[in-house]
């Protein structure tokens, strides 16, 4: 099968340097990034549709990071481009909100199970912040208990101390706790009485460079119980999963209520907006919070995201992300078992994560995933994957096809 070469990737990054602080900033960049070994990644694309992408070098790629959540549809999705156009002609970024402001409030509102009320902004972090604001503003406290090695968003008190631009002032009021672990919650909430405003985490553990672990049974019903106990507001990071378990919510896939949920990749097919959905008894202290943007009432993304939301009803779009999942992850797992290589998945199939366990150093994982790239499969070394749900039967048949002569690659050269 013949490999892919991303030459003029490469070049166009040389320029990049020169102008932008690390090239491509952020995750998706080859100084910070799960781009390993970096040589075999495409660093720009050039165009997209439904489940695949192209470089500069007009490679195509079946694209299992769907641009890292948004992609729920397929890239350029016809009825979602349509809705957006024809919003765009009345207007987007105007000086007053548009229509589709509250029709996609009233959406949500009848969607997603715990939402009687809907905030928009931009990102999922924004989303992250307004709602720890919110708990914050409701209680009249100021620590948020954390789950250790939770991801919720770039804001200096979501990141650790120590980490470049973050003070011991930024993180002071983080109580972190192990997830999956009840009694270490009741424990910090009894150590700290009348102080925690919030207790937020996602809705199952799926950081990096780990196997994604679900909530153990009776786990989301105790903590509801615990901040119920003591006053606290539960927050539901739905930013990542939102909609690839249960358009009702999360929350709803794993049977529990949480007070606010945050909604941000999957709102919209790759529109820019996000969301903040809550329970009417936090109705009032979201809106004495002052929390605003320059284009926060854009009516384009939120078009978009109507559009979006219909389409997934229409699809029963979680259930087909987790089936599709099903049927690649299993396939991933016999095609390494051919050539003697465990593959582990674990998370929900429509958002696996994926590891080789034969080799502790991660390097045989790094490098099935480079073949695979190289191959024209996009999957990267130490992150979730995303379904999205224009994928097709053909396309998880051609990626097992690369699978397969990936793993034959690694099991050669760790024969």
């Amino acid at each position: 099968m013949k490999t892919y070469s991303t030459d003029t990737s490469k070049t166009l990054f040389e320029r990049a340097v020169r102008v932008i602080p690390a090239g491509i900033p952020g995750h998706v960049g080859p100084v910070n990034s799960q781009f390993i070994p970096v040589s075999a990644f495409p660093y720009y694309a050039d165009r997209v549709k439904d489940s695949y992408f192209w470089d500069l070098d007009g490679n195509r790629y079946i694209d299992y990071m769907c641009a890292y959540g948004p992609n729920v549809l397929g890239y350029n999705n016809d009825l979602v481009d349509k809705a957006a156009a024809d919003q765009r002609k009345k207007g987007d970024c105007m000086a007053l909100p548009g229509k589709v402001q509250v029709e996609l409030a009233e959406l949500l509102v009848d969607t997603i199970e715990i939402a009687d009320w809907a905030f928009f902004m931009k990102n999922g972090g924004d989303a992250t912040n307004f709602a720890v604001m919110i708990a914050r503003a409701a209680t009249g406290r100021e620590k948020v208990i954390r789950v250790e090695q939770g991801y919720h968003g770039v804001a200096p008190w979501m990141q650790s101390y120590g980490a470049a631009g973050v003070t011991g002032a930024d993180v002071s009021c983080n109580l972190m706790v192990p997830w999956n672990d009840l009694k270490a919650a009741e424990r910090v909430l009894e150590e700290n009485p009348g102080q925690v405003a919030a207790f937020i985490s996602t809705p199952y553990q799926h950081g990096v460079f780990g196997d994604n672990s679900l909530p153990a049974e009776g786990y989301w019903r105790g903590i509801r119980a615990l901040c119920d106990k003591h006053g606290v507001v539960l927050i539901i990071d739905d930013v990542r999963c939102g909609f690839r378990l249960d358009l009702a919510g999360s929350a709803a896939y794993f049977g529990f209520k949480p007070d606010l949920s945050c909604y941000c990749k999957a709102l919209a097919n790759g529109y820019n907006i996000s969301a903040v959905v809550g329970v009417d008894s936090l109705k009032a202290a979201a809106a004495s919070v002052f929390y605003t943007g320059s284009y926060w009432h854009s009516a384009v993304p939120m078009a978009a995201a109507i559009a979006t939301i219909k389409r997934l009803k229409e699809l029963d779009g979680a259930k087909m992300m987790i089936e599709k999942g099903k049927k690649l992850t299993q396939g991933l797992v016999a095609a390494g078992k051919k050539h003697g290589i465990d593959m582990k998945i674990s998370g929900v199939p429509s958002m696996f994560y994926m590891r080789i366990t034969n080799d502790d150093s991660l390097m045989m994982h790094q490098r099935f995933c480079a073949e695979c790239v190289k191959r024209g499969v996009f999957f990267v070394s130490h992150h979730n994957h995303f379904i999205n749900c224009s994928l097709s039967d053909e396309d998880i048949a051609h990626t097992l096809e690369v699978a397969d002569e990936a793993f034959k690659v690694v099991a050669e050269l760790n024969g």
